[in-house]
């Protein structure tokens, strides 16, 4: 048998074939449009994304040579935070769906923040006060669309992270499509009681969200209901995980302790702390990790860095420097160091540890000897540093050593990277043989659902090593370096002037 996941991401949508062993046999991948209407919005059209969710489905089918007799499952995967409201009747959205670095919302963040500072409800919700999260977003869709808060009100109304649209379009939309979500993606909206999994009325209130419009909260592993279209129609699906947490479930982290980064647009660190809650001191979020059926929850520590491979995307599409991203890695080769060269990318602002709205974007220590190929190996390095930063915030607020660092994503491919990372940490990097952990999560998790495996421990046992890199620069440069990184950091503080 096999299992469909459908990764519905920030740049792309695939659905990905894996059989019973872990392995891929296929895959389909579109990418989506970016959509900038003004500085610091981002945008997706819903639309789009359902479109290439279907197209993508049948090309990965036909790719595998399989029928629905076939497969066993389908799971979901998603990009997290980002919003999408529509009409339950039509099942049109009432606009572009906004993404989750979009930072529009920010003087909303900044009211709320006035009583109680930017940790007014991490006690409920593990969360911060920032635009990153889900619930700002809603409220502004519903003030800024003629007539939207009424209608919501009324029940008309629905909201969804990709997740929830997805799985409602694909389970019969307006013909009594499911509207649900999964906890580890209702923990990321700023809405959801930690304790509970349940919405929880204060917040709705301060948010100004009707409860009507909000999607049902479930286990991150259980039958949802059956698609009823594309070439898999009649197939469970089984499983909803947001993206970093289904990357974790990927990594086979499923117990306290254990950990993954991921580099994709941003950068993702998660740290399982089993049934424990645990508040961050260091800039970390507290979420949920995962929840299968009616086990208890298992919950984590989340380090979000918000721009690591957009970084790369910026230098080839804004800046023209490389024609596709692969060729960062050449030209960072045909240098042996930045020259002094470092870039902070605060496009949208710093995420963890700093949560900085204030900070904006830099390249600094810049000399006419510096030329592309320095900048693009800083580019490199600024990631590394970045995950350094929120590595070091998750052993002081854990007490715990990192003794090494599991990482997947499509930006390992890129040896020179992984060998950066390794440098600047001190740790071993190691790299698993099935690198689309994300969809692999996704995949493990439909599948313990319908019983295609029988636990946790026979996921774990099918983990491979694919490589690994070691330190190869001393302490005194390590620290020298980061010393420099720290510095640049500073400088992008307080840029963004209020009003």
């Amino acid at each position: 048998m096999h299992i469909v996941a459908i990764d519905q991401g920030t740049t792309s949508t695939r659905a990905i074939v894996f059989d019973e062993t872990g392995e891929i046999t296929a895959t389909g991948q579109r990418e989506h449009e970016q959509i900038f209407p003004q500085p610091g919005w981002v945008e997706h059209d819903p639309q789009e994304i359902m479109a290439n969710v279907r197209t993508v489905i049948d090309e990965a089918v036909r790719e595998a040579g399989i029928n629905a007799s076939e497969v066993a499952a389908i799971g979901i995967t998603n990009q997290r935070e980002t919003v999408i409201v529509w009409d339950r009747d039509t099942g049109e959205p009432i606009g572009n769906a906004i993404v989750w670095q979009d930072t529009r919302t920010q003087a909303t963040i900044d009211a709320l923040a006035e009583d109680g500072g930017v940790r007014r409800f991490a006690g409920i919700t593990g969360l911060p006060l920032a635009t990153y999260f889900s619930a700002s977003k809603i409220a502004w869709i519903l003030d800024e669309v003629d007539g939207a808060r009424e209608r919501a009100e009324r029940g008309e109304l629905l909201f969804g992270t990709p997740d929830t649209w997805v799985l409602w379009n694909l389970t019969g939309g307006t013909e009594d499509g499911v509207h649900a979500t999964d906890v580890t993606n209702a923990s990321r909206t700023l809405l959801m009681d930690l304790r509970t999994l349940d919405w929880d009325d204060s917040l709705l209130d301060a948010f100004r969200v009707p409860r009507a419009m909000l999607p049902e909260i479930r286990s991150s592993a259980e039958i949802y209901g059956e698609a009823s279209e594309t070439v898999l129609a009649g197939t469970p699906i089984a499983s909803i995980l947001g993206d970093q947490q289904a990357a974790t479930f990927g990594q086979a982290a499923f117990e306290r302790g254990e950990s993954k980064n991921t580099y994709g647009t941003g950068n993702f660190l998660i740290v399982n702390t089993g049934e424990e809650i645990v508040d961050s001191e260091n800039g970390l979020i507290t979420t949920v990790a995962y929840r299968i059926g009616d086990e208890a929850p298992r919950y984590a520590l989340e380090g979000s860095i918000a721009v690591t491979g957009s970084l790369i995307q910026w230098l080839r599409d804004n800046l023209g420097l490389i024609s596709d991203a692969p060729e960062v890695e050449t030209l960072a080769l045909t240098v042996e160091d930045t020259a002094g060269v470092y870039i902070v990318p605060a496009f949208s602002g710093l995420f963890a540890p700093y949560w900085r709205p204030d900070a904006r974007g830099a390249i600094l220590g810049l000399t006419r000897y510096a030329h592309k190929g320095h900048i693009a190996r800083a580019a490199l390095e600024a990631v590394a540093f970045q995950t350094r930063e929120v590595l070091e915030a998750v052993i002081a607020d854990t007490s715990v050593s990192l003794e090494e660092l599991r990482v997947d994503g499509g930006m390992v491919g890129n040896d020179t990277l992984m060998q950066l990372q390794a440098d600047v940490l001190g740790v071993p990097v190691i790299r698993p043989a099935v690198i689309e952990t994300t969809a692999l999560g996704a995949a493990y998790a439909a599948g313990l659902a319908v019983g295609v495996w029988d636990d946790r421990d026979e996921l774990r046992g099918m983990w491979r090593e694919d490589a690994r890199w070691t330190a190869s620069i001393d302490d005194a440069e390590r620290d020298r370096r980061l010393a420099r990184w720290h510095k640049a950091v500073t400088r992008t503080f307080d840029w963004v002037d209020e009003g």
